[in-house]
């Protein structure tokens, strides 16, 4: 995994420098973001994915190598929650359950897009390309409501964060997409939109079981995103 992203980060520098000649321009962009985690459930061993919804901000250096086709290089930062309803533990109790994912994370990312002029300084891109993610903090909280107290108490089940404490390292940090896209682009101003698929199983560990949940299944799943941003260009050409 480590080989593979000093890879990748060697192609996405490399990307930018072979662009230095023709600078297409500096950017930034903020936006809607959804990061899905898709997981093994433990009941029935289908994905089922958590759809967190969130904001990404960021910004963007777009280059042309030849007319049309050149490459966008940048830095996102995501973050996006998601909460369950509440729901009964099971039939014989009163109390009941919700739980809460909250996940932050940077991004650098390098996309290979081709420009078409549809107009006067109007123009359609289409792009696909890989991004390397750095998790900040992936984490689930649940929250047990008593039905005889109304009392809740909160316990966070699994994730990582910047703490010494194995009992949050249920997660890879490092997680490797590829990406595809469109958007449109009228003078200093752009839309992009896409999906990002993830490349790696971002669990650590092997089974829901080492994640404290009771189920022997194994941890399989990806970490993908929609993703639309709109930006502005600082300067250009």
């Amino acid at each position: 995994m480590k080989r593979t992203t000093s890879i990748l980060f060697a192609l996405l520098l490399a990307a930018g420098l072979m662009a230095q000649d023709d600078l297409g321009g500096f950017g930034f962009h903020v936006g809607f973001a959804s990061p899905i985690l898709r997981i093994n459930s433990p009941t029935t061993k289908t994905l089922t994915p958590v759809p967190m919804r969130g904001m990404k901000a960021g910004f963007s250096y777009d280059a042309t190598i030849v007319k049309g086709f050149g490459t966008t290089l940048g830095l996102n930062y995501t973050f996006a929650t998601y909460s369950s309803k509440w729901e009964k533990i099971n039939e014989l109790t009163t109390d009941e359950a919700r739980y809460r994912d909250t996940y932050q994370g940077l991004e650098i990312f390098c996309d290979w897009q081709y420009k078409f002029e549809i107009a006067g300084d109007t123009y359609l891109m289409l792009y696909t390309g890989p991004t390397i993610q750095c998790h900040l903090s992936l984490k689930e909280q649940e929250y047990i409501r008593s039905g005889a107290t109304g009392t809740t108490t909160t316990q966070t089940r699994y994730g990582y964060e910047y703490r010494d404490n194995a009992a949050f390292e249920d997660y890879k940090r490092v997680n490797v997409t590829w990406g595809v896209g469109a958007g449109f682009q009228y003078k200093r101003y752009f839309v992009r939109g896409g999906y990002d698929f993830g490349l790696f199983n971002p669990y650590r560990k092997d089974t829901f079981r080492a994640m404290g949940i009771d189920s022997d299944y194994y941890t399989r799943g990806r970490f993908d995103q929609w993703q639309i941003k709109l930006g502005m260009y600082i300067w250009q050409n």
